[in-house]
C-alpha cells in the first residue's frame, strides 16, 4: 500500500493554514491545470466534519470522479478525508497542523491502493505514487502562497 508523507512549513498562523487546507475554492485553484471541479456535496467554501465532496478531473487521459468524506476533524489541528467512491480500492488523507514559532507546520499523510492485483501494485510503485505526491506538493505550494500573502483574504473573507 503506497504512503506519502509531506511536511510543509508555512509562515502564517495555524487557523489560516487549517482553513485554507479545507477550502474547496482553493483546492479548485490548485488543480486548475486538471480542470478539476467539485460537482456534488460541498462545492465551495470550507468543508466540515462529515461532509462529502465529489471531484471530477482528467487524470491519466481519463475523466474520473472521486467522492471523499471528512471522517474526522479536530479544529484547528487535524482533519481526515477518506474515499467513499472512486478508482482507488481505498484512499485516506490525514492533515496535521502544528503551530511553530514563525508559523505552521502542515503534515500530510496519504495512503491509497489500486485494483488490478500485481499490475496495480506495479503501477503504484513505478508511476502513481510519484504522480500523487506531485499533486499534493502542488496543492501545498498554493496553500503556502495564499497563506503567506494577502491572497488568503480572497478565499476566507
Amino acid at each position: 500500500m503506497p504512503s506519502i508523507h509531506l511536511t510543509t512549513v508555512i509562515h502564517a498562523p495555524l487557523p489560516r493554514v487549517f482553513d485554507l487546507s479545507r477550502s474547496i475554492t482553493l483546492h479548485k485553484r490548485s488543480m486548475a491545470h486538471l480542470k478539476e471541479e467539485a460537482i456534488r456535496g460541498r462545492t465551495n467554501g470550507l468543508i466540515e466534519y462529515d461532509e462529502t465532496v465529489t471531484w471530477r478531473a482528467k487524470h491519466l487521459a481519463k475523466t474520473r470522479e472521486l467522492t471523499t468524506r471528512i471522517t474526522s476533524m479536530q479544529k484547528p489541528g487535524f482533519f481526515c478525508d477518506e474515499m467513499e467512491q472512486g478508482d482507488f480500492t481505498h484512499m485516506k488523507h490525514e492533515h496535521f497542523f502544528k503551530e511553530i514559532e514563525n508559523g505552521t507546520v502542515m503534515i500530510d499523510i496519504m495512503e491509497f491502493g489500486t485494483p488490478y492485483g500485481v499490475i496495480g501494485k506495479w503501477f503504484e510503485k513505478l508511476y502513481l505514487r510519484k504522480y500523487m505526491r506531485r499533486l499534493l506538493e502542488q496543492r501545498n505550494q498554493i496553500i503556502k502562497e495564499y497563506a503567506e500573502s494577502e491572497k488568503w483574504r480572497v478565499i476566507l473573507d
